[in-house]
């Protein structure tokens, strides 16, 4: 969907998914202006030559989806603003209240979009940006030498108890589980 030049994509994760988006629309003949999680801005309109399906055949072979529904926008939104709350507060060690934080960046209220991503998603917003930080205690666990007390001071959890049974409870291993996956994966490279 094009608004302002700008198109919507769903999948985008990360950095990687921003390098392989520019190369991929460019490609096609998009000149493209920047380019951030959930989002491509481009100059001028779309050349004559692209419609969206073009752009979604393009794009699709590698996991992402044009957006045109005004909802999914805005889930998507929310999710890549999600993770980059959570990267903020790992390089800045500080708290984030998400609710705040997603308000003020979307403009809307957090019950309405608390209450969007529940319908949509099927779960609740807190669970989602949960399953995130907890998505990334295991990726510094398995990447990363740093231990549990020091994930847990970056990431802003009140005690590393509190997140080794928050990890538990959502992965069913404990923290030795994915250290000992660094080791083993340590054998491969």
């Amino acid at each position: 969907m094009q608004v302002n030049n700008r198109l919507q994509i769903k999948g985008m994760v990360c950095t990687r998914c921003i390098w392989i988006l520019f190369d991929e629309l460019s490609l096609i003949g998009l000149e493209i202006t920047s380019i951030k999680l959930g989002e491509v801005f481009f100059k001028g309109q779309l050349p004559k030559h692209l419609d969206s399906n073009r752009i979604q055949l393009a794009i699709q072979k590698f996991g992402f989806e044009l957006l045109t529904d005004k909802k999914r926008i805005l889930i998507e939104q929310i999710k890549s603003l999600v993770i980059s709350g959570i990267e903020l507060q790992s390089e800045t060690r500080g708290q984030i209240k998400f609710s705040e934080y997603l308000s003020n960046e979307l403009r809307k209220d957090y019950n309405y979009l608390s209450t969007i991503f529940s319908d949509c998603e099927g779960i609740t917003l807190e669970k989602h940006i949960i399953t995130q930080r907890i998505h990334k205690v295991k990726e510094q666990l398995i990447n990363t030498d740093k231990s549990l007390t020091e994930i847990s001071d970056e990431l802003g959890y009140s005690s590393v108890s509190h997140l080794s049974r928050l990890l538990k409870a959502y992965t069913g291993y404990d923290t030795y589980h994915f250290k000992n996956l660094r080791k083993s994966t340590s054998f491969l490279q």
